[in-house]
């Protein structure tokens, strides 16, 4: 059954805001930790400079953008996202308090042209409904030399992974979630949206048909995710 772009987003939305409060927590224990490191490496990659105005789209609990404010004083951060429960979840924190919070739509972001330094963004392509527009829109946004960096699932290309990926994805990942959130369908939805994800090299290619310049990507867990960024 093929539902309308805005009826995938409502869902979308409505899976977010069931699970809002034990989202980090979930992420966590899906990645064995590892997310963290992933958050710094890209943090690492965007190399802010003092005062410069960082985007994390799609920011959830805002957990780049906390970090993105916790490494650098004085570097503006936005975090925004169109499930609000999820941001008031990272807003309590004392870094969230240094964030500034505004609900979007990651296909009309409601900013000028060539304001942010940095667009980054944290497992929103698999959940973006209209990828080249979503990515459209982060160019826009982003001055000229503006970094874009996003770590995003990615389909490994590994024949033999997959089956195991396959497992881990579809039972164990909505198993863990009903355990720690009481939401199975929410997992199993996150692990479903995987399936129809990219390549690392594909991404790639959307990275460049939207305008970006020296793009590139690191493949990181079993080549389940990866790193990409560009220049505008």
């Amino acid at each position: 059954m093929h539902h309308s772009n805005r009826e995938d987003a409502r869902h979308v939305k409505d899976i977010f805001t069931q699970i809002a409060d034990r989202y980090d927590l979930m992420n966590r224990i899906m990645t064995g930790g590892q997310d963290i490191r992933w958050r710094k490496m890209l943090l690492d990659q965007v190399c802010l400079e003092p005062g410069d105005h960082l985007l994390d789209i799609g920011t959830g609990t805002g957990d780049i953008a906390r970090l993105a404010v916790e490494k650098h004083d004085n570097a503006i951060c936005v975090g925004s996202d169109f499930t609000v429960e999820m941001m008031k979840v990272g807003r309590h924190s004392a870094s969230g308090r240094r964030v500034h919070w505004v609900e979007t739509d990651a296909l009309a972001l409601p900013f000028p042209d060539g304001i942010f330094d940095a667009v980054t963004s944290g497992f929103l392509v698999r959940n973006v409904v209209d990828l080249p527009s979503s990515l459209c829109e982060q160019y826009r946004v982003l001055r000229p030399g503006g970094r874009f960096v996003c770590l995003d699932t990615t389909r490994p290309s590994s024949i033999w992974l997959r089956p195991l990926i396959d497992f881990h994805m579809h039972t164990i990942i909505p198993a863990m979630g009903k355990l720690i959130s009481g939401h199975w369908d929410a997992y199993a939805y996150l692990a479903g949206s995987t399936e129809s994800f990219l390549t690392a090299e594909v991404l790639a290619q959307k990275l460049r048909d939207a305008g970006f310049q020296r793009v590139g990507f690191q493949h990181l867990m079993f080549r389940t995710v990866a790193l990409h960024w560009g220049v505008k």
